[in-house]
């Protein structure tokens, strides 16, 4: 992978991440602003940069002449979102059409709703913090800062989330300065704050009634969209860091 982009580039800009208002676009158009050897970036995109512990989108790039690169990667770096894509990559300046692999964003935004909801539960009942967590599509683990874990954790836990999920609560986004942000500690879930000091305008994950905190990952509409939960293993990562390992279905 690169390191730096190369000298073609239309002007010194920023990629407008459109997937932190709109999760459910699908497809967009956008100019090519900058080229590397494997990777281009765009004026507006609608794949998400691997962050905050969720992977990249994968989809397609098509120019007007039918030409299509398969996206592979997506980073982001300063201002701008880098696209890695197959073969000779698109010039700067070209016009492209972007769609995302649907199917794996869907997957990747009901994993992500579903460790918030998670966090809201464990939150709400023992009023314990993350300490880390990743994902894949319908799988993922999320660390707390528990020390022995409570009798019945694990059964107690898909109980209340699953029950989240069949409430079919609203999930809103919102955006707030970051002193106003900051100055509530509800919104910071993790035991470190984990924002950079460059962002000046927090995005705030709402599930209604339940969660709401500091995230810049895709989430879907509301909690019925997730199917059901189910927590595959429980570890001890250490003294106060314990693992919990879950898997979604189909509802």
């Amino acid at each position: 992978m690169p390191t730096a982009p190369n000298a073609e580039q239309v002007t010194d800009q920023i990629t407008e991440q459109i997937y932190l208002r709109d999760a459910y676009l699908q497809s967009v158009e956008a100019t090519v602003v900058a080229v590397r050897d494997d990777a281009v970036a765009l004026d507006q995109t609608i794949f998400y940069a691997t962050g905050g512990g969720q992977p990249h989108d994968t989809g397609t790039l098509v120019d007007s002449q039918g030409n299509q690169w398969q996206v592979s990667n997506v980073r982001k770096e300063g201002d701008l979102i880098w696209h890695w894509v197959d073969g000779t990559p698109p010039p700067a300046g070209a016009a492209v059409t972007g769609t995302i692999d649907w199917e794996r964003r869907v997957a990747l935004m009901r994993t992500h709703t579903a460790l918030h909801i998670l966090c809201g539960v464990i939150w709400n009942e023992w009023g314990v913090l993350v300490t880390g967590g990743n994902m894949a599509p319908l799988s993922a683990r999320m660390d707390f800062e528990f020390g022995p874990l409570p009798e019945g954790f694990a059964a107690r836990v898909t109980e209340l989330v699953n029950g989240e999920i069949a409430a079919d609560r609203p999930i809103e986004v919102s955006f707030l300065e970051r002193g106003a942000a900051l100055a509530d500690p509800e919104l910071i879930r993790t035991k470190v704050n984990l924002i950079p000091e460059s962002v000046t305008n927090i995005r705030v994950v709402d599930i209604v009634g339940l969660d709401r905190q500091a995230d810049g990952g895709t989430h879907v509409a509301s909690t019925g969209a997730v199917g059901r939960f189910e927590i595959t293993k429980t570890e001890s990562k250490g003294k106060g860091n314990k693992r919990v390992r879950m898997v979604l279905h189909d509802a």
